[in-house]
């Protein structure tokens, strides 16, 4: 059983060391743990950091390609260089990394394929009230549109088997971590969540340069994620709506009609009519979207088919 522990890296050359140095070196049940840094066009001496260290593989980026590019490549090398489980964590040293063992752990009892671990976040002293409660609200909102009970969506500490690795697809640029519970939870893959430890702040988040920022990328992201991966579900919400307020006031126009007073609320008929002309049009583009999204599904099994037999010829050759 071969672990591999992927850091995202950007600039981090103060830290990294410090996350490196806290990894774990052995864990009951991995047979081997090596460990990845992918280097998001750091522009510092992360690289040569990380090598003097003893990392066994660098993702190089000659430019800054973003979060959610960096983590799926590093997968795929992780994935080609025989990993059995993934683990993410941050350079930072955000997260404990002896609670790794918490994370692989259900994996290893075959118990699930994605683990992610749980922040203390109302414990955590450099989160702000503000950001405590967005943190909470989009956990909610997540768990709402991948039907899954994940409570910390945005938690970047993960644990994911090969199998799970090997389904997942990101197309945001943004990040990885909502849209990859979304599609799990669609794909119905095995996922929890274990409560894990976070060290005190060495630097802030990069991810996002205000709160506002933060939101409005959050938002975007479910959001396209919901439409992606159930299309149906979110058109016909949108749709319906649009056509019940328009019905409504369809039906609100008849009664002016019956008490003889429906001279005065053309506009009213009007509007009702393209109210439910939209809602009616918005119903159909949602199934549109959903055989699309059939479609995808069955480009996702065909990729998923691929990266297997890819992945376990690089092993073959190794071998």
């Amino acid at each position: 059983m071969k672990l591999i522990i992927q850091i995202p890296c950007y600039n981090e050359e103060e830290t990294l060391h410090i996350a490196l140095n806290d990894l774990p070196r052995q864990i009951d049940g991995i047979d081997k743990i090596e460990y990845l840094i992918i280097n998001d066009g750091s522009k510092d001496k992360t690289v040569e950091v990380a090598r003097k260290w003893g990392v066994n593989y660098v993702v190089n980026f000659r430019r800054n390609k973003g979060l959610a590019y960096g983590f799926m490549a590093g997968l795929d090398a992780c994935l080609r260089n025989g990993a059995d489980i993934i683990v993410n964590t941050d350079a930072d040293n955000q997260y404990v990394a002896a609670d790794i063992e918490k994370l692989v752990r259900p994996i290893l009892e075959g118990k699930t394929d994605i683990v992610i671990g749980e922040r203390p976040i109302d414990q955590t002293a450099h989160f702000s009230p503000l950001k405590k409660k967005l943190q909470h609200f989009g956990s909610y909102v997540v768990r709402i549109a991948s039907k899954t009970d994940i409570p910390d969506a945005p938690s970047g500490f993960r644990a994911y088997s090969r199998d799970a690795a090997m389904h997942l697809n990101v197309v945001n640029e943004y990040t990885y971590t909502l849209e990859t519970i979304v599609q799990a939870g669609r794909e119905k893959i095995a996922m929890t969540s274990v409560p894990i430890r976070t060290n005190p702040e060495l630097r802030k988040s990069r991810l996002f340069k205000s709160m506002f920022g933060y939101v409005k990328k959050s938002i975007v992201t479910i959001v396209r994620a919901f439409v992606m991966y159930k299309p149906m579900q979110f058109f016909s919400l949108v749709g319906g709506t649009v056509f019940a307020l328009g019905f409504i006031l369809g039906v609100r126009f008849l009664v002016f009609i019956a008490m003889g007073e429906g001279n005065g609320h053309v506009q009213s008929l009007i509007l009702a009519s393209t109210l439910m002309m939209l809602g009616f049009q918005t119903f159909i583009v949602g199934l549109q979207a959903d055989i699309i999204a059939a479609n995808r599904k069955i480009l996702e099994d065909i990729q998923y088919r691929v990266r297997k037999m890819d992945y376990d010829n690089d092993i073959k050759k190794e071998d």
